[in-house]
Formats: C-alpha cells, sequence, structure tokens
C-alpha cells in the first residue's frame, strides 16, 4: 500500500521539481515572470586558446563551447559558438550573456542568464527571449599554456533552460 502512495508523490515531485528549482536560483540569473518553453542537458566541452593577456603572459582564453543537447536521452539538436543553440527543427537562438553566478565548484563553469539576440528559422525556440544555463559540471580549463595558438578542450556538462516572456 505504501508504495502504491509513494508513487504518485514522487510523480508530482518530479513533474513541480524544475519549476520550485527555478524559483530557487541566484538573483543574478533568475527571470522572473517568464516560463519555460523547453529545459534541455548538455553533454560536451567548453574549447579554450593559448593567448597572450593584457601583461603579455600566456593563458588560457575561452574560445567557444561544443556540446550535444538532449532531451530524455536523444539527441535534439547543438551548442556552439556565438553562444548559439540550434534544434533539429532548425530554429536558432544567439544570445548575450546579462548575469552570471558561480558554478558550485571551482572547477565547474558559471551558471548563465543569457538574452536572446537574434534567432532564425521556425520551431520551439522561436518565442524564447531568455536562456539560462544552470547546474554545470566542469568545463573549466586551469594551468599555464607554452605555446600561442594552442587549443585544449575542457569537458563539461550543464542545463539549458529556455524561456519566453509570459
Amino acid at each position: 500500500m505504501f508504495i502504491k502512495l509513494a508513487a504518485p508523490a514522487l510523480l508530482l515531485a518530479a513533474l513541480i521539481g524544475p519549476a520550485t528549482a527555478a524559483e530557487t536560483l541566484p538573483e543574478a540569473i533568475a527571470a522572473p515572470g517568464e516560463t519555460v518553453v523547453l529545459s534541455v542537458h548538455a553533454e560536451g566541452a567548453q574549447v579554450y586558446e593559448c593567448k597572450a593577456a593584457a601583461d603579455g603572459k600566456l593563458a588560457w582564453s575561452f574560445r567557444e563551447p561544443i556540446a550535444t543537447l538532449l532531451s530524455e536521452g536523444k539527441t535534439i539538436g547543438r551548442h556552439y559558438a556565438g553562444p548559439s543553440w540550434e534544434l533539429a527543427d532548425s530554429s536558432v537562438v544567439v544570445g548575450k550573456a546579462i548575469g552570471n553566478a558561480p558554478g558550485a565548484t571551482a572547477a565547474d563553469i558559471a551558471w548563465l542568464k543569457l538574452e536572446v539576440a537574434s534567432r532564425r528559422g521556425s520551431g520551439i525556440l522561436t518565442p524564447v527571449t531568455t536562456v539560462q544555463r544552470i547546474n554545470t559540471h566542469g568545463g573549466k580549463l586551469d594551468g599555464s599554456c607554452d605555446k600561442a595558438g594552442e587549443f585544449k578542450s575542457a569537458p563539461y556538462s550543464a542545463e539549458y533552460v529556455f524561456l519566453k516572456k509570459g
């Protein structure tokens, strides 16, 4: 009997979990008044290039993300430089970072809030106005680099939440 009662409770928790998680996001990346259009899991890498910093010393500089967007274990799109998100339905949004919060550990890239700066195609992403990158794992690259022009990648995963106003 307990199992029969627990299952609906677990299902309800799974259904309302993402909505309540959005309410607990850091203020810098919260999007009050916006509703979720799509939430996906991303697996990929953050690509860095060895460049001279302002002080003339070589350092790793972020170049671009490369990731696969997954929903229910299936590939539904990709994430790449821009930053851009493109779905299999050919809808694309390009974002501009407007807020960030630290990742959970020093090895995790920041959580971000991005406003949609441009879009193309027609599909699921058409009404999207805001993108959040949350629950990041990995992606930071530490250490020195020795040769300008070298590339190195750091594996990462994250959740991308696509929102619309209203």
